[in-house]
């Protein structure tokens, strides 16, 4: 496995984390916050090592266009309320320019900043180099804790790390916790047992079911 945020030093550090905020809202509210409170322990891990904390993560398929249906002005509320702290929210149609990157740069340790939902810039989907490049930008040491979309190589999920050396990179608690328990089931499950799989679309479930 991957080193995790407890094996490296973080403390101070400027940290992105990658997460899977893609929550389900209906007339601009969310109607199931487990996936934002899901990502609650990698971040008060990281505040607690004064970290200032970046967020990222995709909402819906805006397919490359603002669509501001899909913003995460939402989830940012959420957190908001969640962490019981300010969460500092800069929305974009190009997800980073000059005010986002400044405001990265201005983040203080122990303060929080949401970008706007990556999915706004083609460059997301389509594993698009710079992209990947200016989201690397904005920090010192990038987190995966997204296990829902690690599965998809795009931008802000596989090619960011590339800007990474192997010790500012590394897995959140949550992405953690799902290997381990796909490493014990594949490695070491009693057998027989049962496996319930979600997910709407069955074309990526395939190849998990016949494994």
């Amino acid at each position: 496995m991957k080193k995790t945020v407890r094996d490296i030093d973080l403390k101070g550090k400027k940290v992105i984390v990658r997460c899977d905020f893609n929550v389900p809202i209906k007339d601009g509210n969310i109607t199931d916050d487990t996936r934002i409170t899901a990502a609650v322990p990698t971040i008060e891990y990281l505040l607690e090592q004064d970290c200032a904390v970046i967020l990222m993560s995709h909402m819906g398929r805006p397919k490359g266009e603002p669509k501001m249906e899909y913003t995460l002005k939402p989830v940012a509320d959420r957190l908001a309320e969640v962490l019981d702290r300010e969460i500092k929210f800069v929305s974009s149609p190009a997800v980073v320019d000059d005010a986002v990157s400044k405001a990265a740069a201005d983040l203080k340790n122990g303060q929080i900043m949401l970008l706007e939902n990556v999915r706004f810039v083609k460059g997301e989907t389509d594993n698009d180099p710079e992209f990947a490049k200016k989201l690397a930008s904005l920090a010192e040491v990038f987190v995966n804790d997204a296990f829902g979309t690690a599965h998809r190589a795009h931008a802000s999920t596989a090619l960011i790390a590339d800007y990474f050396d192997t010790d500012h990179k590394m897995f959140g608690y949550l992405m953690e916790k799902e290997v381990k328990a796909v490493e014990k089931v594949m490695n070491d499950i009693t057998r027989p047992f049962t496996a319930i799989m979600g997910g709407s679309k069955v074309s990526s479930k395939i190849e998990i079911i016949e494994n």
